[in-house]
This record gives C-alpha cells, structure tokens and sequence, in this order.
C-alpha cells in the first residue's frame, strides 16, 4: 500500500454493458480510459420515432430490453474502434452489428422502430419512468432525461458498487433478492465481511486507487430507479427492492465517479482511498 492511502477494498467483479440497458458481460480484466470501462456503453438503440435512446428505465415503453443480452466479440483495443457487437434476442437467437438485417429484426423482437448506434448523439436523452412510491421525487409519471453529452451514460463513466451495501439492503428485505445484476455496476467491491452499512458514503468527493494504474474522483451517489425492480432472467420482478433502497438510504445505492488517470484494472486489484 502506498502512503497516504487507505485501503477501501478490493474487485470482486467486473462488468461491461456494451450496449445500453441490455444485459452484459463479466470480465476478468479491462482498460480503463477517461469514457469509463472500454466498450461500455459504447451502443445504443435509437427510437426512430422520437430519437430518444432506448431504455429501461421506461419499461411501459422498452419492456423487454432485459431479454436482449450484448457482448463485444472481441477484446476492443484503446487506438482501434470498438469491435462489433453481438446481440443475444429473448428467443436465443444471435446477430452481431455487421449484420444488414440487425435493426429489422430488433425492431421487429421489440414492436417499435429502432436504429443500432455506435457513435454517440450531441444531445442524448431518454424517458423515465417513476413508479407510484411516495419515497420517489416523481409518482407514476414519465418525466424526460438528458444525458451527459456524446455519450450513452445516465450520469457518469463509472459505476461502483460494494457487496456490503447489497448485504444491508437485504437484512431489511430479506424476501428481495439483491443481486448485482438489478444495479448494473461497473465495479463490485468487496470492502470485507466486517464491513456494514453503505461503504460507499465515504468515497464521495474522495480520490481511489485501482491497480497500479488507474484513479478515478467519486462524485456522488448512484440514485436508483425502476430498472431496479424489473424481472431478469430468473430474477422476479420487484417493487420492493427499489422502496427498500428508497427507505433506507434515500434511493441511493452504489457512488458514480470520473476517470483522472486510466489503465488496466482486473479482478482482484485492490482500491486505495487516498487521504484526505
């Protein structure tokens, strides 16, 4: 451990979303740039109705976005393009971006016209919906989001998240099943089975270490939203995870953070929490 640090935890998990609000990939190791996780959000659906990025934090309108799973077929390189990518549909049926009949056929699984894009729009934005819960800032309505720009981000280029925060979540709902998938994380933290309650409070506006390479500022909490109570695979819907993480730390669950200095960063790495 380098001085002036203090030791927050280490990876137990990697996850990159090659395409936004599709399932993901599980990785050992990635590189890191100042847009976040190579190949993360790298693309998107585009609603060729309203040109708003598809998303399931609107599930009335994208409901089944959870049924499409997304990997990059091959490892992307820092100075190439991001590869293609392969597109997993709920009926198990694969395409990859370089097919011409793609967007037909995913338009035609989703009931709406979409576009496939890799390259990021000036002004993204997509549609959230807020369920009936008197913990949230909306009730049931649909209210529109923008996103930071050039990017397919709902707020920043990292996300991360600590075990222990899930195991907390679930002593007060022990019927919910808080897994990581529900959140959708870049980084899962193992901060240690000592640890309790929601580790991640302290990093925000903190400087943390990954690796031997990469730093990244922690700007502030990750606030949570419906996709958090949608079916997956096995995972049952839920309403009540999303007003358990609503009761108990103000819908807040995991940090978001920038980018100061990339690199690789594998499982395992540790993170440092530089000294104030």
């Amino acid at each position: 451990m380098m001085a002036g640090t203090t030791i927050a935890g280490s990876i137990a998990t990697l996850w990159r979303y090659p395409v936004k609000s599709m399932l993901g990939e599980e990785l050992n190791a990635t590189v890191v740039t100042e847009r976040g996780l190579l190949g993360d959000r790298a693309y998107a659906l585009i609603d060729l109705e309203d040109g708003k990025v598809a998303s399931a934090k609107n599930p009335r309108k994208w409901p089944q976005l959870f049924a499409f799973r997304a990997a990059l077929v091959e490892p992307p390189e820092p100075a190439a393009a991001i590869p293609p990518v392969r597109i997993t549909l709920p009926d198990g049926a694969t395409l990859t971006s370089r097919d011409e009949d793609l967007d037909r056929t995913v338009s035609e699984a989703l009931g709406r016209r979409v576009t496939l894009r890799a390259v990021p729009l000036e002004k993204p934005s997509l549609e959230e919906y807020w369920p009936d819960m008197e913990e949230l800032d909306h009730r049931n309505e649909v209210t529109d989001e923008a996103m930071p720009a050039e990017t397919f981000f709902d707020a920043a280029a990292i996300h991360l998240l600590a075990i222990t925060t899930l195991d907390t979540l679930r002593e007060s709902y022990p019927q919910g099943r808080f897994e990581v998938r529900r959140f959708r994380p870049n980084l899962v933290v193992d901060t240690g089975p000592a640890d309790e309650g929601f580790p991640e409070d302290a990093w925000i506006d903190r400087t943390l270490s990954i690796g031997d390479e990469v730093r990244i500022a922690v700007t502030g909490p990750c606030p949570r939203c419906v996709m958090t109570t949608l079916a997956q695979a096995d995972l049952p819907g839920d309403p009540g995870i999303l007003r358990t993480a609503a009761r108990q730390h103000r819908a807040h669950v995991g940090v978001y953070a920038r980018v100061l200095r990339g690199g690789v960063i594998r499982r395992g790495d540790m993170l440092s929490l530089e000294d104030e």
